[in-house]
């Protein structure tokens, strides 16, 4: 019964110690994100998610969660990988996704405020 009660002990130092999380969960960091967009049958889903047009996923009901934030702190809490992932996934919605691209837009940055700065950055002259 002691053994219970410390290794309890131990367990709420171990989460006191930790904190709050400071970013987004990296479980979902090794999705294959070429692999995503370069098929429209894996993309859309992911789209519709975020929309609130169709059934979510795990990752995108976590991608759907943080989306807004991440825009407005330029992924401040984002993993390095998650960082590059969303820069790849944004420069692709801009360069061939547009319709897509302009709905997200409409969506969680209707004024354009956070999104313009992507779209200087990351929009392909062609």
């Amino acid at each position: 019964m002691k053994l219970v009660i410390f290794a309890c002990l131990v367990a709420l130092a171990a989460v006191a110690h930790a904190g709050p999380q400071r970013g987004y969960t990296d479980v979902y960091d090794s999705i294959d994100i070429n692999e995503v967009l370069g098929n429209r049958r894996l993309l859309l889903p992911y789209l519709h998610c975020v929309l609130g047009e169709g059934k979510c996923t795990p990752p995108g009901k976590e991608l759907k969660s943080h989306i807004k934030e991440a825009l407005e702190t330029q992924c401040a809490k984002c993993t390095p990988a998650q960082r590059t992932g969303t820069r790849k996934v944004i420069a692709h919605l801009i360069n061939h996704e547009a319709e897509y691209w302009n709905k997200l837009t409409a969506k969680y940055d209707p004024t354009g405020q956070f999104t313009k700065k992507y779209e200087n950055e990351l929009r392909v002259i062609a």
